[in-house]
């Protein structure tokens, strides 16, 4: 039995090192083909911008391929073993409360877009927009309210998330997304349905022409974090 922990032990922690090193060079990947975007003015730099997809594409195969094994591993070492049955049940918790597998339940899909009003009757044109407070305002409620998983335009919610102003669209995760915002999140319905609450900041935005749509569901589907999470500065302090 020792001999199948050490066993199990050094092909998780090989797995768990290719997922890894998977995960970065698809990050890699992703933000060279952010910057190749931005300078597509011909037809040399389009095709360039099609070869990136397509690493980033295989690169993606090969991470969920390594997932695969990572997890037929890990249910292979636990085989009549209830501790370490125990052990990576906890592991598949934690993987969903930080983001790390894609998870499914109930709860509300609120929808922001810019007001269709003509700018020109407006006192201050960027009233009539959706900006990147406008979504943390959102989510935040979200959170307050008990959602236990959030996604924006896809790009699923981690602690370390960044959602900034990136001119007239928004960076999620370092995406760039643009109106429509639609806002997936698991919860109690009835309860995460209370951002419409009067005085609430959805009514704040329908009160500015910014359109807004809010409806419960039964069968919401939140993706996974598809980066990799790191910490620099924290550190376990158990022995």
């Amino acid at each position: 039995m020792k001999n199948k922990k050490v066993i199990s032990i050094i092909l998780g922690s090989m797995c768990f090192a290719l997922t890894l090193g998977i995960c970065i060079q698809l990050k890699t990947v992703k933000g060279s083909n952010s910057v190749i975007k931005q300078g597509s003015g011909n037809d040399e730099l389009r095709a360039e911008v099609l070869r990136y997809k397509e690493k980033y594409d295989n690169k993606y195969r090969e991470l969920e391929k390594a997932e695969k094994e990572l997890e037929k591993e890990r249910q292979n070492s636990t085989q009549d073993n209830s501790d370490l049955e125990q052990k990576e049940e906890q592991i598949k918790q934690a993987n969903k409360m930080i983001g790390m597998t894609e998870v499914t339940g109930t709860g509300v899909i609120v929808t922001l877009n810019d007001s269709k009003k003509d700018v020109t009757t407006a006192l201050n044109a960027s009233d009539l927009l959706v900006h990147d407070v406008d979504v943390l305002s959102v989510i935040n409620e979200l959170k307050n309210a008990g959602a236990e998983a959030i996604s924006i335009n896809g790009q699923r919610l981690v602690p370390t998330s960044s959602i900034v102003c990136g001119g007239n669209i928004i960076e999620i995760n370092g995406e760039k997304v643009g109106a429509p915002f639609e806002i997936k999140a698991i919860g109690l319905p009835e309860q995460l349905a209370a951002l419409s609450r009067p005085g609430g900041y959805l009514e704040i935005l329908k009160d500015a022409t910014v359109l807004v749509d809010l409806k419960k569901s039964n069968n919401i589907t939140i993706p996974k974090y598809t980066g990799v999470i790191t910490y620099k500065y924290l550190q376990n302090t158990s022995r």
